[in-house]
């Protein structure tokens, strides 16, 4: 599936959480995610290569986790991510069938997660980052329709992201965060 994310800072998070629940909607309750994220060996940053991630879903504590494979392909030019999932059975067999594909790890990531579903294409997910200071919101848009312009669908996402008091977006993953990239806030484009 196709799909287009852009991230925010939140500033302020109980902020937030008054706007959306002025609108008559809430996050759902948190759910505890770790995500190994794998690249190729040959991996360069800016070459579109797919990575994969194996992520560990723990909805509550005293049920079994979950776990997932994803492959995700970020093509630059056209600002969308190419995504597939699949459930796993067996995690130790996954990791080594991904190393035996030629992929190393490089990096993982612990977040609490909580999700509100918009419509039936767009998802909000808060986040709070193991090892990162505050909290993000991250918008997906599953392209479901090959004729909408993904500038439209851009637009869009700004818009409401400015309806929801956030001035900025950024394009940098959790990952690159978390191995000392320093945050390179955008200000979203004024109409």
């Amino acid at each position: 599936m196709k799909k287009i994310v852009l991230k925010s800072q939140v500033p302020d998070r109980a902020k937030l959480e008054k706007k959306v629940a002025n609108i008559g909607m809430e996050f759902s309750p948190a759910v505890w995610q770790t995500e190994r994220i794998y690249w190729p060996n040959d991996f360069r940053p800016g070459t579109n290569q797919a990575r994969l991630i194996l992520r560990t879903e723990v909805a509550q504590t005293d049920e079994p986790a979950t776990y997932y494979l994803y492959l995700k392909r970020h093509i630059e030019d056209s600002g969308l991510d190419f995504v597939h999932m699949t459930t796993v059975g067996d995690y130790a067999e996954t990791i080594e069938m991904i190393k035996q594909l030629g992929y190393r790890e490089a990096a993982n990531v612990s977040r609490q997660r909580q999700t509100l579903q918009l419509d039936g294409h767009t998802v909000l997910y808060l986040d709070t980052v193991e090892g990162i200071d505050g909290a993000f919101l991250k918008l997906e848009v599953e392209i479901a329709d090959e004729t909408v312009p993904v500038d439209a669908v851009r637009v869009t996402l700004f818009e409401t992201l400015q309806l929801l008091g956030l001035e900025t977006f950024m394009m940098q993953t959790y990952a690159e965060l978390l191995a000392g990239n320093v945050l390179q806030p955008y200000y979203l484009p004024q109409r």
